[in-house]
């Protein structure tokens, strides 16, 4: 996965920070910080990060990615 961030588009809502503190935080009141290429780990917090930016600074590539197998039980269920 990788993020990014149009800094010129951030206003500082934070929305990000606070769902996905291990990814993003905040430098002073208006300077974000942020992990480009984040575990996957933080896969779920980072989604809801990006679809709760206000200003829709945040893109992700590789985000809507499942693990090999992860389909197969839905298909299953059928």
């Amino acid at each position: 996965m990788r993020l990014v961030v149009d800094l010129n588009k951030c206003q500082g809502y934070a929305q990000c920070a606070f769902l996905a503190p291990d990814v993003f935080t905040m430098h002073g009141e208006e300077s974000l910080v942020y992990d480009p290429r984040p575990e996957k780990e933080h896969r779920e917090r980072v989604a809801r990060a990006v679809a709760a930016c206000p200003v829709r600074a945040i893109t992700a590539d590789g985000l809507r990615e499942t693990p090999a197998g992860a389909g197969q039980e839905a298909s299953d269920a059928r």
